[in-house]
């Protein structure tokens, strides 16, 4: 990931939960939400108020896209754990690849779920042996 400088350059946090809100295209309670499980981060004010640095909006875009995907809160806050105050290209570029990866093995998970269930085996005699396998 970025190099620890970039954290020197990295712009005090001024967006609001609104801001981030209207950035990653989710209700205010969703920014919070997104905060409490780790996937953004927020400085408090004097006044308690939150505020956000301007990466915050497209991480939440990202972990939507994730969610998507399959990954949970939990997943993606690991994913997003080494990126750093203010991303950059390459940063955002490994984050793809791990998502990726995570969808393609989660797509061949469920083709071989599929190719089971077509191939005339009773369905609890499958769902059987696939619990065995967890």
């Amino acid at each position: 990931m970025s190099t620890p400088e970039s954290i020197v350059d990295a712009p005090p946090p001024t967006l609001t939960v609104r801001d981030v809100a209207a950035d990653g295209g989710v209700a205010a309670s969703a920014v919070r939400f997104y905060e409490k499980h780790d996937v953004v981060t927020a400085l408090r004010t004097s006044g308690n108020q939150r505020r956000f640095d301007e990466s915050a909006g497209c991480r939440i875009k990202v972990a939507k896209l994730a969610q998507r995907v399959g990954l949970t809160v939990r997943e993606i806050a690991e994913i997003f754990a080494d990126l750093p105050p203010v991303p950059g290209p390459e940063d955002w570029g490994q984050i793809a690849d791990a998502l990726i990866g995570e969808a393609e093995t989660r797509t061949a998970e469920l083709r071989a779920r599929l190719d089971d269930m077509r191939s005339g085996t009773k369905l609890c005699e499958i769902a059987e042996s696939a619990s065995d396998h967890e």
